[in-house]
């Protein structure tokens, strides 16, 4: 799989691409990534990119000129790429998302700076849009990565084991039970006796109350999902 971002500052960003499980995916050739600067497209000769919204409002707009044409060219590269602007004025992003944009071939990340994109370019351009919180940023860049990182684990391959998909949380509407390794003992604290029995029909079940439990106190909102799911 591909991803582009589309970013005024891409050396934000290179830096994550460079150790663990993304950097290895990306030497076996899993993933794709590179970096476009709308900037190489502007048309003003200082390079400008953003300008003074129409019908005054504090703060600058990134113009659609120079994202417009930037899109283009790699709209000619790669036709069928999936458009994704990152923007607090959007659907949250979520793991269902991240499992279906998985199976796509190429994506390209247009990340928002200063107060956001003339919105022209996202009624032109943009296959989805999507917020990672309810929250505002300096800048999409980061949400682009979280996105990244997200959709990558889900491609055959990036994490070795695909087992590790497994249990996690979100799927099934839960957030995922605790998990703990030895000693059994930590500071007064003990392991859940039912973990270490051996038994992994009952552990299963007992993992899958707790998640119940853990889910309706932290998310009542995926909880309510999952009661209205049955």
């Amino acid at each position: 799989m591909k991803f582009t971002f589309v970013t005024l500052f891409p050396d934000l960003m290179r830096s994550y691409f460079s150790d663990s499980i993304i950097s290895r995916a990306i030497a076996k050739g899993f993933i794709e990534i590179s970096f476009v600067n709308p900037r190489s497209f502007s048309k003003n000769k200082y390079s400008k990119v953003d300008d003074y919204q129409v019908g005054g409002g504090a703060g600058l707009l990134l113009e659609p000129q120079s994202i417009g044409d930037c899109l283009e060219f790699l709209l000619q590269k790669e036709p069928k790429s999936h458009i994704v602007f990152l923007t607090p004025c959007a659907k949250q992003f979520n793991h269902k998302d991240s499992r279906r944009l998985a199976l796509k071939e190429n994506i390209i990340f247009v990340c928002g700076r200063y107060e956001g994109f003339d919105e022209r370019l996202i009624e032109l351009y943009a296959s989805e849009v999507f917020s990672i919180g309810d929250f505002v940023m300096t800048g999409g860049e980061l949400a682009a990565l979280c996105l990244c990182d997200s959709i990558s684990r889900n491609l055959k391959g990036v994490l070795g084991n695909m087992d590790s998909l497994r249990g996690e949380s979100f799927e099934d509407s839960l957030l995922e039970a605790p998990n703990f390794v030895k000693p059994y003992e930590f500071k007064g604290l003990f392991v859940p006796s039912v973990y270490s029995k051996g038994n992994h029909a009952i552990i299963c079940d007992f993992k899958k109350q707790v998640a119940e439990a853990k889910t309706k106190f932290h998310r009542p909102d995926l909880y309510l999902t999952k009661r209205l799911n049955k």
